[in-house]
């Protein structure tokens, strides 16, 4: 989409800087092996339908020598001086920051987010997890967690496709930290930012064995989830899988927190500056292609500014740029799948057969990819699937309110519990909102901002647990025993 009063000349990052190897095997114990069947596949760029590279599908027999590598490196690593495993968080983090412009094209390839976003958004907050959590290294026993906590022992994490390097940022940085090894499963649709994190991890000096990286689909994840040599178990993804984890583990020793999906309302009172508010709207469902479980896919507006609103958002809608994710004019990338692509359309679908009434801005959209076009519905009931199922694409749907009670009713209203919005200019009213919205992360006047420092997690179908600041160092630490108990 183009803005007739001032076009843009495309300018393009260039991929120059990022060396893809035609195949990758999987990293464990400080190495790159194949798969011990020899299984690999496809990972695909959304936005040409390139294939990127061919990646090892690990088997349960590669799950098991991955958890034994973890396992043999756990030893030396939890007994290292917390200020020892810093090191090497910082070293990690600079090195993060010195490849971050390979690192943020090679994520903008695989995952199809604007160049804009993994460039200036994804790869500050990578580095700043690992920098923070470096700090907490050493201070594990003024955190709030006992004494003399101590390391559970193997995490095996599993990470989505929306915020790949992120995700693994949140995961690996805290376990490290706390004195734990990790075997890691990035999202089938883009393993290479993990991949390339191994070799980071080689090039920081990281004691073999202590991050093993297992690439595959969910049959791999699913081996990760059930091995019994696996301590803790992190995942961020959708709420269905999260049911099916936590059914696996149920009986066991693991510790188990769990960032599944979300439908936040960001909700707008009639006193909010309209110009920002729209600015807030626009980067809490179109930010990363909607691809966010905390994206503000229901707007709540008050109804006698809801007209002047959708008026200054459907113009600001107009303005969006959708296309090459390396331009770095882009504004909306490319969806990252066609699986995902194809739910999008067909709840966007149920939502016009429902009676909401549709609006997309004109869009000229590339031939090639899996693309969408920023889209509102207006006219959205409670009752509509477009208002209660997680669309995870860029469509929003807009809703109306009366008094701030009907706001609080609404936005409740849902499985899901892991962010919300309020836009107001008055204090008292959003100290009183966030008392009375069931949701594990709480906006004023912004959306979508995110702190290492910041715990983030939800509430009934979003999850459990804690991942961010002090709060997520206790996902991966066993409390401190009493003294004078047997170990």
């Amino acid at each position: 989409m183009t803005n007739a009063a001032f076009d843009y000349a495309p300018a393009p990052e260039s991929r120059a800087v990022v060396d893809i190897a035609p195949s990758y095997g999987l990293f464990i114990d400080g190495a790159f092996a194949e798969a011990s069947d020899g299984k690999v596949f496809k990972t695909v760029s959304p936005s040409s339908e390139e294939v990127l590279s061919e990646v090892a599908q690990a088997s349960a027999e590669d799950v098991d020598r991955a958890v034994k590598a973890a396992r043999k490196a756990f030893e030396k690593w939890s007994a290292l001086p917390g200020t020892e495993r810093a090191k090497y968080l910082f070293r990690i983090a600079r090195i993060i920051q010195e490849r971050s412009r390979e690192l943020a094209v090679l994520e903008s390839l695989d995952n199809g987010k604007p160049i804009r976003e993994s460039r200036d958004a994804d790869l500050p907050l990578v580095a700043a997890h690992f920098f923070y959590y470096a700090g907490w290294a050493d201070k594990l026993s003024y955190a709030g967690h006992g004494a003399d906590p101590r390391p559970l022992g193997v995490a095996g994490q599993v990470i989505p496709w929306n915020f790949p390097l992120l995700m693994l940022a949140w995961k690996i940085a805290p376990a490290l930290a706390t004195g734990n090894t990790v075997v890691l499963k990035p999202a089938e649709t883009t393993p290479l930012s993990a991949l390339f994190f191994a070799d980071i991890c080689r090039q920081a000096g990281l004691p073999k064995g202590v991050v093993n990286i297992i690439t595959g689909d969910g049959s791999t994840g699913a081996e990760l989830v059930a091995h019994p040599g696996i301590d803790k178990i992190a995942f961020t993804g959708s709420t269905e899988v999260g049911k099916a984890i936590a059914r696996t583990v149920a009986g066991t020793d693991k510790k188990v927190t769990l960032e599944l999906g979300g439908k936040a309302a960001n909700i707008v009172f009639d006193d909010a500056p309209i110009d920002q508010a729209v600015e807030g709207i626009v980067n809490g469902i179109f930010f990363n292609q909607g691809h966010v479980c905390c994206a503000g896919s229901r707007l709540l507006v008050q109804e006698s500014v809801a007209e002047e609103l959708l008026d200054a958002l459907k113009r600001r809608m107009q303005t969006l740029r959708v296309g090459d994710p390396l331009d770095k004019n882009t504004d909306v990338g490319a969806i990252n799948s066609a699986e995902q692509l194809a739910r999008i359309r067909a709840l966007t679908e149920a939502g016009e057969a429902e009676g909401a009434e549709r609006w997309a801005p004109a869009c000229e959209l590339p031939s090639t990819g899996y693309w969408f076009a920023p889209t509102l519905f207006t006219g959205v009931t409670q009752a509509h699937r477009i208002a209660r199922e997680e669309i995870f694409g860029p469509v929003l749907s807009v809703l109306t309110f009366r008094t701030p009670a009907e706001a609080v009713e609404k936005a409740n209203n849902t499985p899901y519990g892991l962010s919300a919005g309020i836009w107001t200019e008055k204090g008292s009213r959003i100290l009183w909102m966030a008392n009375q919205l069931r949701a594990g992360v709480i906006w004023s006047n912004t959306f979508n901002k995110f702190d290492p420092a910041s715990p983030f997690g939800g509430y009934k179908e979003s999850g459990f647990g804690r991942e961010g600041g002090r709060h997520g160092l206790e996902a991966y630490l066993a409390p401190s025993k009493p003294k004078g108990s047997a170990e």
